[in-house]
């Protein structure tokens, strides 16, 4: 059995009966009035993806899923462009006047087209001679968390996951943005300094794409979970490792080579859409 997840703000209600018909799905559960809903399908839909498109154009997300095992034990988020709105060396870069040759590098790293670890040391070389006391004025004044994801982190918490933030970024601004979030741990790498500078370099070993699916890996061995048990979410190349290997890999605003890879795409709701695929209902998000 399947489970067909639709979410939209507003999502209409003739729209969700007329699909639930035409797919021979059962009866439609709204999770949160007129904004999503769901049901069960026995058999995959040959036209989903064509269907998915359509409802792209209408700014609604539809994820098909097996229906069992939906609700997630572990939660394994990247940082940058998923749980906050920003690329942090990004942000860093326009702080020390190179701010377009980095995103450039960025974008093309996080869409796959450059080796991570060699874009990364290119960048962070870039920041050399930057005071480290602009992290603090970054974090203060550039970086905004992405709409939902206390809710999403404290609602499945609640519920007795385990959540983990696993970033390619920097330890500097993961502790902070875990702290803020409720993570119960965070992984990135780390910015080298000397006498109040960066330095241009990152110690090694960086965290990549293997070293994200090696935390997912140890967090199941742990907490004695299936990698079934986990939803990972992201929006880069580097993502597309844990992604594969979670029970529930979500590309959020991916960039389009990541899409291209993954079946669960969430590209016009907020990080609370991913509450809704694990079949919590609105009254059962915990808000603060």
């Amino acid at each position: 059995m399947l489970n067909v997840t639709l979410i939209g703000r507003p999502l209409d209600r003739a729209l969700v009966e007329a699909l639930r018909n035409a797919w021979g799905g059962g009866d439609a559960l709204w999770l949160g009035t007129d904004e999503a809903a769901t049901f069960d399908v026995p058999d995959r839909p040959d036209n989903q993806w064509a269907v998915w498109a359509d409802l792209q154009a209408q700014f609604i997300d539809l994820v098909i899923q097996p229906a069992e095992g939906r609700r997630k034990q572990v939660l394994l988020a990247d940082m940058d462009s998923t749980m906050i709105q920003q690329e942090c060396i990004d942000e860093l870069a326009a702080e020390a006047g190179v701010g377009p040759r980095v995103a450039d590098i960025t974008a093309r790293a996080m869409n796959g087209e450059l080796d991570f670890e060699a874009a990364l040391d290119e960048r962070v070389g870039l920041l050399a001679g930057l005071p480290t006391s602009v992290i603090d004025d970054v974090l203060a004044n550039r970086i905004t968390l992405m709409p939902g994801g206390r809710t999403l982190v404290q609602t499945m918490k609640a519920n007795g996951a385990y959540a983990a933030l696993v970033s390619g970024g920097f330890t500097a601004f993961t502790s902070q943005v875990a702290a803020q979030l409720g993570f119960d741990e965070n992984r990135a790498n780390t910015l080298l300094s000397a006498d109040g500078k960066l330095t241009g370099q990152a110690a090694r070993p960086i965290l990549g794409q293997a070293a994200k699916v090696q935390a997912l890996e140890e967090i199941c061995a742990a907490k004695g979970l299936p990698e079934d048990a986990v939803l990972a979410v992201g929006d880069g190349a580097n993502d597309l490792g844990m992604l594969g290997r979670a029970g529930t890999g979500v590309a959020l605003h991916a960039k389009p080579s990541v899409q291209e890879q993954c079946d669960v795409r969430i590209n016009h709701n907020d990080l609370t859409a991913l509450l809704y695929l694990q079949g919590y209902q609105r009254d059962q998000f915990v808000l603060s």
